[in-house]
């Protein structure tokens, strides 16, 4: 994994160009998924399942769950358990929650710390960039995987499922 240079402009956590979020997805091998789910029906489920699928290694972190498995992976207590080196870490949990992440991310050296949909926390980001790692905050790698390479079959569209023309029966 290449490491990127260190930046001497700060991100704007609002806005995120392609190219910022592309090479995230492009270096990153393995993903450690603090929040995931044993429930199919989850959404961080169903990002697990996805981003396997995009050949990523994605690795459960769930006290609740631990030692158990999920798509797989066995399922551990904290990020610092994991025996793996770690290249991302995936914050399905919530803002107050990615303080304490995000020390731990950097603690296990990890190189991108990626809150999800509605996980914001500017303390811990700046705690991050200052460790050097790559953040991203209120974005889901799955959602921007699929949107940056034109892969919206897994919501439905462009599989032949869903479809506004009209179905002509019996011609």
């Amino acid at each position: 994994m290449n490491t990127p240079a260190p930046r001497t402009v700060p991100v704007d956590h609002d806005v995120y160009s392609d190219r910022y979020l592309r090479d995230i997805l492009a270096r990153v091998r393995v993903i450690a998924m603090v929040g995931a789910s044993p429930n199919w029906n989850r959404p961080s489920y169903f990002a697990m399942k996805y981003l396997q699928h995009k050949r990523y290694r994605v690795i459960p972190v769930n006290p609740a769950a631990a030692g158990q498995t999920i798509l797989g992976e066995k399922v551990y207590a904290s990020l610092k358990e994991i025996p793996d080196k770690v290249d991302m870490v995936d914050i399905f949990r919530n803002s107050e929650a990615a303080g304490p992440i995000a020390d731990e991310a950097i603690a296990i050296g990890a190189k991108v710390l990626w809150m999800q949909l509605g996980v914001r926390n500017d303390a811990a980001a700046a705690r991050a960039e200052a460790a050097g790692l790559t953040v991203v905050m209120n974005r889901c790698p799955k959602i921007e995987y699929g949107r940056l390479h034109g892969e919206l079959s897994w919501g439905g569209i462009n599989s032949g499922i869903i479809t506004a023309k009209r179905i002509r029966v019996g011609r």
